[in-house]
């Protein structure tokens, strides 16, 4: 389980470092509200962007994009709602997914914006 822990913070730091060269500012990381969390939220000028960051060693088990459920969909809305509210955003929101497969040593990155349309 460490190591799936681990591999988990790589990824995420990996996303994180991706979605700033991308020109997003990350707002807030592993954001919680009741039994949701969010891994990434950013803003890239007045779109607000929540981010679930998927990561595998392999394909073994399938696509890392594949295992975000309609479950988890459904908490991440319910987070969405919250920091809208908290935060009073006015502008657009988007879900995305950041999919990395972690191998030889470097994440390959796929950013599937939208993700929940």
């Amino acid at each position: 389980m460490a190591h799936n822990t681990h591999l988990g913070q790589m990824g995420e730091h990996a996303a994180e470092a991706y979605l700033q060269a991308q020109g997003y500012l990350v707002l807030e990381k592993n954001f919680r509200y009741k039994r949701a969390e969010v891994d990434l939220i950013a803003a890239k000028e007045k779109l607000l962007v929540l981010v679930e960051v998927k990561t595998r060693s392999s394909h073994q088990y399938g696509y890392p994009e594949e295992a975000v459920s309609e479950r988890k969909e459904n908490l991440l809305r319910l987070a969405a709602d919250y920091y809208i509210e908290l935060h009073q955003w006015q502008h657009d929101v988007r879900f995305d997914v950041i999919s990395i497969l972690w191998r030889h040593g470097q994440p390959e990155i796929l950013h599937i914006e939208d993700a929940f349309h």
